[in-house]
């Protein structure tokens, strides 16, 4: 068994909604056994307020998270990269493990089109979660 944490990155263009909702549920499942990043190729000055609010009614605070450029040692230090439509955006390297997550943006949408996005989202992480955890203790 391993005692290090694996660390993820999830990255959209934006870092506004998709990406910021997965790091919020994966931050709070993990409950700190993974390290969890988020960024953007081309980063907004806000997160998206639905996005907020489609969280907070899981109980769940992202409002005070800031959009974050996406940089190479960003990718460099996580274990698994997670993109949502940032296209070639995103540097690749060796030993990484990369997934794209096909949702749909969030952005401009109402709160009935966001939650089946975020529903989507967190369904996901538990899955990822499960499978980093498994491969961490080897249960």
């Amino acid at each position: 068994m391993t005692t290090e944490k694996p660390s993820v990155l999830f990255v959209c263009v934006h870092n506004a909604g998709r990406s910021q909702m997965a790091a919020g549920f994966l931050r709070e499942l993990a409950e700190g056994r993974v390290d969890v990043l988020s960024a953007g190729s081309e980063p907004k000055d806000q997160i998206n307020p639905v996005a907020v609010q489609a969280m907070a009614e899981e109980g769940i605070d992202i409002a005070g998270n800031t959009p974050k450029i996406l940089t190479v040692d960003a990718v460099k230090e996580s274990d698994v990269v997670i993109t949502m439509g940032c296209g070639d955006a995103c540097p690749i390297f060796p030993g990484k493990r990369y997934e794209d997550w096909e949702l749909e943006d969030p952005a401009g949408q109402g709160i009935e089109a966001v939650r089946p996005i975020r529903d989507e989202i967190r369904r996901r992480v538990e899955e990822l979660l499960g499978e980093l955890l498994t491969a961490r203790t080897g249960v």
